[in-house]
């Protein structure tokens, strides 16, 4: 998985006991007993006491060697506060003092995979497993780091590992996890028999209904997924993935209003589930509500900076907007190079950098170095060619003429109203907020259209368990 991950570890001894959000670092700790400070007792006040003379100063006290728990404390604060790199070499430093804490060393792997060192993740994940092999988060943790390198088969390998552990062959958090990891490698009928291996023995088991709606869902048969999805939110009403998967399957089943009502049924329980947000911005770009998007986008990228999909689809937005405020092109142009400094040489964001930079004049030279980019990408078609030149052409003719005077104030701010709706507001404040009511008619919003191409459809589940 809501990719802001995986859960970090709060105890600074080992343990087992699993706990996971699927788009959130969450820190489920044990607090540390303390007792209070110590009231100093009264002093009578006699003659001697009032007296007395203040007493001399002390000499300076050498400051006391801090304990690996101390050090564990110090981090878990440091991660809560959101100081991703004072918790590393708080975690660092009780790995140093006591080298067998498995949950410093799980820390240290939920913290580079929050910071994208993927390779340093794996890395302290697999420490984790050389010494303790059925630790479950570890498990879920590098299982989807493997998935995400293509490793599947590697991903299934763990699980089987972790369950031939004594005491372990039925644990449902790993057998559900062996379930996403078959679905997602293509595997469905081993995934739903793993499901269901869960739910001969915990009929209420939410995660395994989860995950044959899943299945369902990848097989098209969509009443299925809804029925499975629908049993599993009865044992588990809090779970924002769940809405979500709801959301895609009234979207296969083309009833946008219910769709949107699960997204934002998502959001509302877990205002950091970022693929609720991707959803409902990619269901805006389709009506071509691009402010909405924007505003959905923006808030996926705040909990997520670090992803490139959210990078993009917000581009997507900016440039739709362009057309009214030329500024949003050179914002679009902005996200689109944060794009590519992720990934490099992507033709989407390549391209769209150059087009949206061409909306103003600021940006206009840096659109040409783009679109000469763009260009010469084997992507681009020979029409894509004839357009680009033509349009590099005109640039650096604008270029050589005089800047063009600047519309009046009043008249640019009326340009600049409802920008992206035509006055209509957003499609996300018009359709039912509830989640559990059908829609009794198509949104209310401007002229329907397609997505624009290149636009996402929304599909978004988020970090797989």
């Amino acid at each position: 998985m809501s990719r802001s991950h995986t859960a970090v570890a709060k105890t600074g001894m080992p343990q087992t006991n699993w706990f996971r959000s699927l788009l959130t670092g969450a820190l489920a700790f044990t607090a540390a007993c303390a007792s209070g400070p110590q009231k100093p007792s009264a002093l009578p006040e006699t003659e001697k006491t009032a007296a007395r003379e203040a007493p001399a100063p002390s000499a300076p006290v050498a400051p006391r060697e801090t304990s690996a728990a101390d050090d564990f404390s110090t981090a878990l604060r440091a991660y809560e506060a959101g100081d991703l790199d004072a918790a590393r070499q708080g975690f660092e430093k009780t790995l140093a003092k006591s080298p067998q804490s498995l949950n410093a060393q799980y820390n240290l792997g939920v913290i580079a995979e929050r910071q994208g060192h993927v390779d340093a993740a794996r890395e302290a994940y697999e420490k984790v497993l050389q010494l303790e092999p059925a630790h479950t988060r570890a498990v879920i943790n590098l299982a989807g780091l493997y998935r995400q390198q293509e490793r599947g088969d590697d991903a299934v390998a763990l699980f089987d590992k972790a369950l031939k552990v004594p005491g372990r062959e039925f644990d449902a958090t790993l057998l559900n996890g062996l379930s996403t990891t078959y679905r997602l490698l293509g595997r469905l009928d081993e995934s739903e028999a793993t499901a269901r291996r869960v739910l001969a023995r915990n009929k209420d088991n939410a995660g395994a209904y989860k995950n044959l709606a899943q299945v369902a869902f990848a097989r098209e048969k969509y009443s299925v997924a809804e029925l499975f999805a629908g049993t599993a939110r009865k044992y588990a009403e809090k779970d924002p993935s769940l809405y979500n998967l709801l959301g895609m399957i009234y979207l296969k089943q083309e009833d946008r209003g219910r769709a949107l009502a699960q997204f934002q049924k998502a959001v509302q329980l877990d205002e950091k589930f970022v693929p609720g947000y991707l959803n409902l911005g990619a269901l805006a770009l389709s009506y071509r509500d691009y402010a909405g998007a924007e505003r959905a986008f923006t808030r996926a990228t705040e909990l997520e900076p670090g992803s490139p999909e959210a990078r993009l689809y917000l581009a997507w937005a900016l440039d739709g907007q362009k057309g009214r405020d030329p500024k949003k092109g050179l914002a679009a142009g902005e996200a689109f190079e944060k794009v590519l400094a992720a990934r490099a040489d992507l033709p989407e964001a390549v391209c769209g950098a150059g087009w949206a930079y061409a909306a103003d004049r600021a940006g206009y030279e840096k659109a040409i170095a783009f679109l000469d980019r763009c260009k010469s990408l084997s992507s681009s078609s020979e029409q894509d060619r004839q357009m680009i030149t033509a349009k590099v052409q005109g640039l650096q003719n604008m270029l050589k003429a005089p800047p063009p005077q600047q519309p009046a104030a009043a008249e640019a701010e009326g340009e600049k109203k409802d920008t992206a709706t035509g006055g209509a507001g957003s499609m996300l404040n018009q359709l039912p907020q509830d989640a559990n009511a059908p829609a009794s008619e198509d949104p209310a919003t401007p002229e329907e259209a397609p997505a624009a191409e290149g636009e996402p459809a929304p599909v978004h589940q988020g970090r797989e368990l």
